[in-house]
This record gives structure tokens, C-alpha cells and sequence, in this order.
């Protein structure tokens, strides 16, 4: 059991560069001073997905599509190109999320910017921290309106959240996703952003019972469709705006809450 919760976490983690500099925080202020918060009011037109190639973000691209936004995908194998460009309304650029520029070329023309981005505690390099900042620091740069980063529990002040065995084995990752966190709520205060945090993933069809929570200590277990539902319903909600969420299944049995503790839900408005 400790080895499939491990496993599902590990999913959840899976989706940036050196610390930002002086000059670029500037520039990102500039860029964001002449955005509200009335913009979450507004359909984002055309949206950036980061990790757009499998899980979360794979099923997020057809949330988008359905919902009326166009979606511009940065995808690295031939195979994802093939796949997402098939699908009207959808643009493929094909690239690393590691460069810098080729985010920032991607992000460019975008009004929303969500990232999926993750990958797992064997990884050379940090796509949970690097990826990410990259997603992050150019949509500061070119003045995306909304960014959307899609975590893990165990970031954060949700450490405790995690059963302690888990948290041990994943705690590269979750720290990698916790320093692109930080990044996002220190530094974007002009920035509509939105974190959430989903519990251990399942690749099963969406319950629709799926909730997001306030709490820190939200802990469960998400169906992949039902993550990228709610991310598709974050994005235009007006009061997820600078909120950390957690995204957890009531309905789903999960071995991280074997207590079957309850939750208040973060009703979407």
C-alpha cells in the first residue's frame, strides 16, 4: 500500500532556472502594475499549457478546447506534436521547458499561462522547480494576465499534509515545487495566480465529485480528469486569485486518509 500511495504521488509531481535577479523583478512589476483582478472576469482566449503531452495537463488541453479557449502546448516528442496538432484549436511548439526562450516564445500572444509541469525523485534536473520558473518568469515578462501552476500536496505548508513516508521519498520534488511556489507568492503580487495542489493521482474517468479545499491539511486521492476539470474551472473563477488550494476526491477511498477526515470544499464563483 505504502508503494502504490508513493506511485500516485509521484504522478502528482510530476510536470525551471536560477533565481530570478533584481533587474527581471523590476521588469515583472512593470510589466503586471496595469493588470486587476477584474481580468479573471474575462474568458481567456488563448491559453499556454505547459506539460500538455500526457496526464493532467493531456486531459486539460480538451477541458480548454471544449471551453471555447484556443491552447498553445509545449510538448517535447514527436509523438505529443502529432497527437495535440490533430486537435483543432490547438498550436504545438515543440521545445524544452528547460530553455528559457522557448517558453518565452511559446507564452508570447497568451492571456493565461497554466503549468502541469513535473517530474520524479530519479531526475538529474528539476523540471518541478526549473520548468516552472521558466513558465512563471516569462509570463511576468510579456504580461500574461492569469498563471496557474498545478503542484502537489506536500508543498509548502501542506508538508504536514503528507504521510511522513511519502513525503521522505518524494521530498527532492515536493521541494523543487515548493521553491516554484515560493517564486509565484513572493514575487507576483501584481500577478492573478492561482497553486493547486492535488492529492494521489488515479488515471481512471472522472468522478465529478472532485473538490478543492482551503486547508493545509487536505490530504486524499484525485482522478486525473477530475484535476484538470477543476484547473479548467480555477482559471476563470474570480475568487481563486492568489489562493494555494488543495484538489481532493471525497468520494475516493484514499490510503493517505485513513481516518476518512472531511474537508470543507472551496466553492468556485
Amino acid at each position: 500500500m505504502k508503494l502504490t500511495l508513493i506511485s500516485m504521488l509521484v504522478g502528482a509531481t510530476s510536470a525551471f532556472a536560477p533565481a530570478t535577479n533584481q533587474a527581471f523583478l523590476q521588469r515583472s512589476a512593470v510589466a503586471q502594475s496595469s493588470e486587476s483582478s477584474s481580468a479573471l472576469d474575462a474568458k481567456y482566449k488563448k491559453v499556454f499549457v505547459a506539460g500538455g503531452s500526457k496526464g493532467v495537463g493531456r486531459l486539460l488541453v480538451d477541458k480548454l478546447i471544449a471551453d471555447g479557449s484556443e491552447v498553445v502546448a509545449l510538448v517535447r516528442s514527436d509523438e505529443a506534436v502529432a497527437d495535440l496538432s490533430a486537435i483543432d484549436g490547438v498550436t504545438c511548439i515543440q521545445g524544452d521547458a528547460f530553455d528559457y526562450k522557448t517558453v518565452e516564445g511559446a507564452i508570447d500572444g497568451c492571456d493565461a499561462a497554466i503549468t502541469t509541469l513535473g517530474g520524479s525523485p530519479d531526475d538529474e534536473k528539476r523540471v518541478d522547480y526549473e520548468g516552472n520558473n521558466n513558465v512563471i518568469e516569462a509570463a511576468g515578462i510579456l504580461g500574461c494576465v492569469r498563471v496557474l501552476l498545478v503542484s502537489s500536496i506536500g508543498c509548502g505548508n501542506s508538508k504536514e499534509a503528507a504521510p511522513p513516508g511519502t513525503f521522505e521519498v518524494l521530498k527532492d520534488v515536493l521541494k523543487a515545487k515548493t521553491r516554484a511556489e515560493n517564486i509565484l507568492i513572493k514575487y507576483y503580487t501584481n500577478m492573478n495566480w492561482t497553486i493547486i495542489r492535488p492529492g494521489g493521482l488515479v488515471a481512471e474517468p472522472m468522478t465529478g465529485k472532485a473538490i478543492l479545499t482551503a486547508d493545509k491539511l487536505g490530504i486524499g486521492t484525485i482522478h486525473r480528469e477530475d484535476v484538470a476539470d477543476l484547473v479548467c474551472k480555477a482559471l476563470s473563477a474570480p475568487n481563486t486569485e492568489k489562493k494555494v488550494l488543495t484538489a481532493i476526491d471525497p468520494s475516493v477511498v484514499a490510503a493517505s486518509n485513513p481516518t476518512g477526515a472531511t474537508f470543507e470544499s472551496f466553492e468556485l464563483n
